[in-house]
């Protein structure tokens, strides 16, 4: 039969999802997938949910549509309200979008707006750093620091600086302690606006705990708080992408909190609707939405299922859920048990260079000398190997290449659903120790 599907790839076929069961995938041929990654940290329910998927038959029973031109809803005006009682001080405000590529665009033209409203509009200049990744629309590819997502589509993007990233494992020299190397990586941000010019200077991106780029890299303690610091001095925007990382994944709802840092503005999305309806949000400061308020009075700016009835719904059942079952306490034990038998099985492996991350989201860089940290050539293609093994046997996992800088480098991403069991733990790190020994021949 002929397929019509314009994929990610035109190589190969995939097999077709028919079904989930709490943390698997069944496809057509009743082969059953862990999975591992949450597909990209998305599923943090897994994938039958009868709460959440009872509250969109009620819904969609209600109302399923209503444009926010001309109507609000109450599933969304919900949402906000959940979300604001949850935040980090001062957020007071959210904008709801899609996904979080939506999100990182919206934020990005509302810093812009807001300096313009407030008199500065010189200020249009954006800093990120290297090895970030904030999403695939032009603006946040722009923003984003991912050299080989970046390279191809480099004449469309908009200038942006990027600076180190806070890269504990590579970076940390021998003769600092994590938090001087923190505070010395945090520095080049400064450099950076002074070198710019700070009345230019709109914004400073970062994930709050690097995700598919790099592999689940956290901050070192200390970081975000001289980067917020640096940010106020400035006068520049803090806008933290947790699109991967937040919505329970580091066993805080935002991230950030466990850094005790309160940004101008959050992203999130993936989790917020954990797979079950595409969705995201901008969470802003009352700042930021009181100097629209008293300017214009127009965000100018828009997507037509923004705040989306059916979508705002399954994220305040995710809530629900989240918060009902008690999860986050969860996702801080079972990352402790993950992190635990990942140690296990292989902490001592010569190709293991570093696991790390924070609750439910963790991160393996393999190396070909563990002692160096030298990568493996990237002809080998270890992470692909990893990858397709790892599937092979019933495991979904999230690999990827260009570790370090784009070209060099191996990791793995695990973001497993929030109800992982310890038997489904032991079942991931078996498999996933297979896949990586296969790939790498021992």
């Amino acid at each position: 039969m002929a397929n019509h599907i314009f994929g990610r790839s035109t190589k190969g076929t995939l097999p077709t999802a028919v079904r989930g069961e709490g943390c698997y995938l069944i496809d057509a041929a009743g082969k059953r997938y862990l999975d591992g990654s949450g597909g990209a940290a998305v599923s943090c329910l897994g994938h039958s949910d009868a709460g959440v998927r009872a509250a969109l038959h009620a819904q969609l029973d209600r109302l399923e549509f209503a444009h926010t031109g001309f109507f609000t809803s109450e599933p969304a005006e919900a949402l906000a309200d959940r979300l604001i009682a949850a935040a980090p001080e001062g957020i007071d405000r959210v904008y709801l979008v899609s996904g979080g590529s939506e999100a990182m665009e919206a934020s990005l033209k509302l810093a812009r707006q807001y300096f313009m409203e407030i008199g500065q509009p010189d200020r249009h200049r954006v800093i990120a750093r290297r090895q970030s990744y904030h999403g695939n629309t032009l603006g946040a590819l722009a923003a984003g620091g991912n050299a080989w997502r970046r390279a191809q589509f480099a004449p469309l993007l908009v200038e942006t600086s990027h600076i180190a990233p806070c890269y504990e494992y590579r970076d940390c020299r021998a003769d600092e302690t994590p938090e001087a190397y923190g505070l010395r990586v945090a520095e080049e941000l400064e450099a950076e606006i002074l070198r710019l010019g700070p009345q230019t200077v709109m914004a400073f991106v970062a994930e709050t705990v690097v995700g598919a780029t790099s592999g689940a890299v956290p901050p070192v303690a200390g970081y975000l708080k001289r980067i917020r610091e640096i940010c106020t001095r400035h006068g520049v925007l803090l806008i933290l992408d947790e699109v991967m990382c937040g919505m329970g994944r580091t066993g805080h709802l935002f991230a950030c909190a466990e850094d005790g840092v309160a940004p101008d503005m959050i992203l999130i999305a993936k989790g917020l609707g954990a797979g079950y309806q595409p969705i995201g949000a901008v969470l802003a400061s009352a700042r930021i939405y009181d100097a629209i308020a008293a300017g214009s009075g127009f965000f100018q700016h828009g997507h037509t299922y923004m705040g989306h009835p059916m979508a705002a719904a399954a994220a305040g059942a995710v809530l629900d859920v989240i918060q009902s079952r008690n999860l986050l306490p969860r996702v801080l034990a079972q990352g402790e048990r993950l992190t635990a038998a990942l140690t296990e099985a292989l902490g001592q492996h010569p190709n293991v260079g570093d696991i790390r991350g924070r609750g439910l989201f963790r991160g393996i860089e393999l190396v070909a000398d563990r002692d160096t940290k030298t990568p493996f050539d990237p002809a080998l293609g270890i992470h692909k190997k990893v990858k397709a093994l790892a599937f092979e046997a019933g495991l979904i996992c999230y690999p990827m290449g260009g570790t370090i800088d784009g070209v060099r480098g191996d990791h793995v991403l695990l973001a497993p659903p929030f109800i992982i069991s310890d038997n489904e733990i032991g079942e991931l790190v078996e498999k996933l120790s297979g896949a990586i020994r296969g790939a790498i021949g021992h």
